[in-house]
C-alpha cells in the first residue's frame, strides 16, 4: 500500500513504521495524534460523522484500515466489498482524514503499540473492548467512545442490496 501515492493521496497512506515517524514528527510540533479503526467497506454517512468525530478529537487523524484478508475473517468470505487499495483511496480523499495504515491482523492493538497515538476512538457498541486501550493509557494517552448513527451500517446496506436485488 505505501506505493499508493498517486492522485492527491501524497503522504496519506503509510505503512506502520512511515506512521509512527509521522506521529514523533507531530508531537516534536507539540500536536495531538487521534487514532481509530475499522473495516469501513462501502463508505456511508455514519463512517463520515464518525471520522469527523474522531478528528476533532485532536490535531491529525490517523484510520488503521483492517486489509482485505482481516475483513473476510472478521466478517465473512463475501466481505469485504471494496478492496484495502479502494477502500483506502476513499478514505484519504475525506479532508478530515490524515492518515490511513493497512493492517493485516484481527484486531489493530500491535499497529496502536507501534504508532502510540494519543487519543484512540471507537465507536460505542465496543465500549466493552477497545483494542489498544492498556497502551494507549499507559502512555498517557485517553480512549474517547463516539456515539454512532441509528440505522447505518454497511451491514445493513448489504443486507438491503442482497433483499432487493431480485426484485
Amino acid at each position: 500500500m505505501n506505493g499508493m501515492n498517486d492522485n492527491g493521496f501524497e503522504g496519506k497512506i503509510l505503512d506502520a513504521a512511515a506512521m509512527r515517524a509521522e506521529r514523533d514528527r507531530l508531537h516534536a510540533e507539540g500536536k495531538t495524534l487521534v487514532f481509530t479503526n475499522g473495516c469501513f467497506d462501502i463508505l456511508h454517512a455514519g463512517h463520515v460523522t464518525y471520522l469527523q468525530f474522531a478528528r476533532a478529537q485532536g490535531d491529525a487523524l490517523c484510520i488503521g484500515l483492517n486489509s482485505d484478508a482481516s475483513v473476510r475473517r472478521n466478517k465473512g468470505p463475501t466481505r469485504p466489498v471494496v478492496s484495502e487499495e479502494n477502500r483506502a483511496k476513499l478514505l484519504a480523499c475525506l479532508r478530515f482524514v490524515d492518515y490511513v495504515v493497512v493492517f493485516d491482523e484481527d484486531e489493530p492493538k500491535d499497529l496502536v503499540a507501534r504508532i502510540l497515538p494519543d487519543v484512540l476512538v471507537k465507536g460505542r457498541d465496543w465500549a466493552h473492548y477497545v483494542s489498544g486501550r492498556e497502551v494507549v493509557e499507559a502512555n498517557g494517552g485517553r480512549v474517547v467512545l463516539a456515539d454512532l448513527v441509528p440505522g447505518l451500517s454497511t451491514s445493513a446496506i448489504v443486507a438491503k442490496i442482497l433483499a432487493t436485488a431480485g426484485k
